[in-house]
């Protein structure tokens, strides 16, 4: 079993970037009426183009039961809520084309997250309804989805709120 961690930039640095308007604006813009916090992701598409949708996922609750990871490897993947609820943000690092020992996030209200282009993740974990997400990621004909079913279940329970 593993347990939650609060979402924070520096721990989940190794699998991509955390978005939200946390500290001092890095410009202010419209007539001084708008905080602008500038590039907050590292967006990426390989041989196709970057494009936003929409996504509408069930909720989840825990103990959560992960039992397959996936990865983009030609272009980031960023979720940004379109509620103030919380949700899990599973990743693992690359041990040698697998993942290694996954870890989970619990995001705060008000954050999204982009995972870097190759990160292992799981998927779309919302915990409370309507699971609303706006999702930018590569939009292309060419393959871009590996997944990995683990040979055993992990669970996952919640740990420290963020």
């Amino acid at each position: 079993m593993i347990r939650t961690e609060p979402l924070t930039a520096a721990a989940f640095a190794p699998f991509g970037d955390v978005l939200d308007a946390s500290g001092t604006p890095d410009k202010i813009i419209n007539q001084g009426l708008c905080g602008r916090f500038h590039d907050r992701a590292r967006l990426e598409a390989v041989e196709g183009r970057l494009g936003l949708s929409i996504f509408r996922a069930e909720a989840r609750s825990f103990p959560y039961r992960l039992e397959m990871l996936e990865r983009h490897p030609n272009g980031s993947q960023a979720f940004i809520p379109m509620t103030e609820h919380p949700f899990l943000v599973i990743v693992a690092p690359d041990a040698g084309g697998v993942p290694g020992a996954p870890r989970a996030f619990l995001t705060a209200p008000r954050q999204g997250v982009n995972l870097h282009r190759g990160t292992w993740h799981g998927v779309l974990t919302p915990l409370h309804e309507p699971g609303l997400f706006a999702v930018v990621d590569r939009i292309g004909d060419s393959p871009n989805l590996q997944e990995h079913w683990l040979d055993q279940p992990v669970f996952i329970d919640q740990g420290p709120s963020a």
